[in-house]
This record gives C-alpha cells, sequence and structure tokens, in this order.
C-alpha cells in the first residue's frame, strides 16, 4: 500500500540543517516578480543586496532552495508517484521577521493522514529553529494523492476560510511570464511538471503548469504591497489553499477584503471564466495573530 497510516501518522523526519543567503532571498522575490518596476523604492526594497526584504513565504522554500534533483514523495508510511500529486494547502507562521541570511535546522513530521476516497491527503508540519535554538518559523502543509485513497481512514476536515459575502474592498491585477515557471524552479522546485511539457500531459495538462507555490508567494506579496505599506515585516501568518492551476503566461486577479489586522483573498484567473486559482487565502498580522495554532487554516480538500 502507497499509504499506510499507522506508520505515517506521527511520524518524524530526522533533523535537516541548512542555510541561505541574501542572494537567495533575491532570486526568490525576483521569481515572484519583484523589481518589475525597477526604480520603485518598494521593489527595490525586495531585491537590494545584503537585506532585501524577506517575505514569510520564503520559509516554504528555504530548506530545499538549493535543491536540483526532482522531489521524492517519500517519508515513513507514504510511498506516491510524484505524477499523482498536488499541492493541497499551505501555511507559514514567522513570530519575528526572517533575517534575510542565516542557517536553521528543520524537523518535519506527519500530522493527519484523511481517506477522501478516491484520493488521500498528508498533512505535513515543520518546524525551524536557529540553529543557537531559537523559533523561526513553522510550517503546514497538505498534498492531495489522487487514486491514494479508500483505505478506511477518515475523511477529514472540509471547512476553510471564506471571502465575506461583499464586494471585494480591492481587486490588483497580476501579471506571470511565460517564463515564470522555469525561473521560480530555480527555488528549489525541479517538479518536472513545471518544465517538462511530456510529463506534464502524462499528469493530465495540457502544458507545464505554475507552481503553487509561486502564485502563493506572489499574493502574499501583493497584499502586502496593497494593505500593508510594502512591509512583509508585519506579517505573522498566511496560508492559502490552492484551488487550481496557473499556466505561465496568464493574467490574474487578486480580490482582497480587509479587517482590521486581517486580510482575506481569492485569487482566480478571468481569461477562463475566473477560475479559481487560490481560495481561503488569510493574511495576520502581529496583533491579530496572537493565540492562532498552526491548525486554523489547513483544511484538506
Amino acid at each position: 500500500m502507497p499509504i499506510d497510516p499507522d506508520i505515517a501518522l506521527g511520524a518524524e523526519f530526522g533533523a535537516v540543517e541548512f542555510s541561505w543567503s541574501a542572494t537567495d532571498v533575491q532570486l526568490y522575490n525576483l521569481a515572484l516578480g519583484a523589481g518589475a518596476d525597477p526604480v520603485n523604492p518598494r521593489e527595490l526594497s525586495y531585491v537590494i543586496d545584503h537585506k532585501p526584504q524577506v517575505l514569510p513565504t520564503f520559509g516554504c522554500v528555504a530548506a530545499s532552495f538549493h535543491q536540483v534533483e526532482p522531489p521524492r514523495v517519500s517519508w515513513p508510511g507514504v510511498q506516491i508517484d510524484l505524477a499523482k500529486v498536488l499541492h493541497a494547502s499551505e501555511q507559514v507562521m514567522v513570530p519575528a521577521p526572517l533575517p534575510p541570511s542565516g542557517s536553521a535546522r528543520a524537523i518535519s513530521r506527519i500530522v493527519e493522514v484523511w481517506d477522501k476516497g478516491k484520493a488521500a491527503v498528508v498533512v505535513l508540519e515543520t518546524t525551524v529553529n536557529s540553529l543557537e535554538g531559537s523559533p523561526l518559523w513553522t510550517q503546514r502543509r497538505s498534498i492531495f494523492a489522487r487514486g491514494e485513497g479508500g483505505f478506511g481512514g477518515d475523511r477529514g476536515p472540509s471547512t476553510s476560510v471564506r471571502a465575506p459575502e461583499r464586494a471585494p474592498d480591492i481587486e490588483v491585477a497580476l501579471s506571470t511570464l511565460p517564463q515564470q515557471a522555469l525561473l521560480y524552479r530555480l527555488c528549489g522546485d525541479r517538479n518536472p511538471l513545471h518544465s517538462d511539457p511530456e510529463f506534464a500531459a502524462a499528469a493530465g495538462f495540457p502544458r507545464p503548469i505554475l507552481h503553487g507555490l509561486c502564485t502563493f508567494g506572489m499574493t502574499c506579496k501583493t497584499i502586502i504591497d496593497t494593505c500593508l505599506d510594502s512591509d512583509a515585516s508585519r506579517v505573522t501568518c498566511y496560508g492559502a489553499r490552492f484551488a487550481g492551476v496557473v499556466f505561465p503566461g496568464e493574467s490574474l486577479l487578486v480580490r482582497l477584503w480587509r479587517d482590521d489586522e486581517r486580510v482575506v483573498a481569492s485569487v482566480v484567473v478571468p481569461d477562463r471564466d475566473d477560475a479559481p486559482v487560490l481560495s481561503g487565502v488569510e493574511l495576520l498580522t502581529a496583533e491579530r495573530a496572537a493565540g492562532v495554532t498552526p491548525a486554523e487554516n489547513t483544511a484538506a480538500p
């Protein structure tokens, strides 16, 4: 059985130590579209030498930033073909602004395994501390594995953050580059689904798709630039569910609802009848995030 919940649930991975530099942060920010206006001081704050602004979403890729091989879905009790896997949700919590360079230790564990019938959902939690032991960030993600359900497990929750039932306060148009997936893969995600047309076709897509974490990061930056005066240090929690795919070169529309120190958002593709891309997007600042736990925005599909 590719998924054995008795083995998987609660399984902890060995500690992984890694480092990152300001250049890594600059590349990540550029891969999200930072610097599109190269004379705008706000845009330049993301790509300045030595001390670029660090988006909280950098924490989602920092440990694998220098990876050059395709990722493997191979964990205790979980062995899944990469072509069957879709990223379902992501959340990152940062107790303090992330430094532009540093070294850290990450420990991951499987915290939930859900049986969706024709598919399975596996939820991972990664805790990252400095080598001295100070907490840096906590990452929580879920993967949706097609064809791996039916093992008799609990179906799990089905609720998530919902947008208010009113018109959005702000709408922001975003453009993606035709080569954006090829650029973003330099941030460590070498899944051929995003670069190899034949692999994408075998997975059921007409052409390679943009990384979900790229859209995730672009949306976080958009919220920060639009609602927080381009100050990434104000964010303490950000999460979303992946609701659909983006093909590189498509234009996106980000709809934002502001609520005190909380911003809720959704992302769609207008040229495909508002096809959803991200749902349940929620960004919290320090005042609002007190008491938030990792489970509050990780409902699996």
